[in-house]
């Protein structure tokens, strides 16, 4: 059901986007998909689909750098995908420093995966990006 208090949550990588949804009055974040990143109208056909049905209040980028806050190679990228997100939707969207996201995200996934499937064998690496956008929008949620 849609609520302006509602977040969605990206985490960006060249092959795959991550997405997870949050509440901003229960402080919980969940994930969402993947999206593949490989076609550009197909990646911002599924994310204009996302938008309209759940009516998020703001976007969250996850943008990775340095400790020292210095540019990684796909800092470039990810705010590109912010600014992109900016001219698309008119919602806010929020670039949050991503660090250590993935790996929080594939230690958890591969927990909580097993717990609600009951099996070892699911490829927790399926879901990370989805994983990885759910610790970005717990570290949002938190502040």
């Amino acid at each position: 059901m849609p609520s302006s208090q509602i977040v969605l949550g990206f985490d960006v990588s060249l092959n795959r986007i991550g997405v997870a949804i949050g509440n901003l009055i229960t402080r919980d974040a969940r994930p969402l998909l993947q999206i593949n990143n490989r076609d550009k109208d197909q990646r911002f056909a599924e994310i204009a689909r996302l938008v309209s049905d759940w009516e998020p209040e703001t976007l969250i980028v996850g943008v990775p750098s340095h400790a020292d806050g210095a540019p990684l190679p796909n800092t470039a990228f990810c705010q590109r995908f912010a600014n992109q997100l900016r001219g698309r939707f008119s919602k806010p969207v929020i670039e949050l420093n991503e660090n250590f996201t993935s790996l929080a995200a594939r230690e958890r996934s591969g927990r909580q995966i097993k717990a609600l499937l009951g099996s070892a064998s699911i490829d927790a690496d399926e879901f990370i990006d989805a994983w990885a956008a759910v610790a970005i929008l717990e570290q949002f949620l938190s502040a």
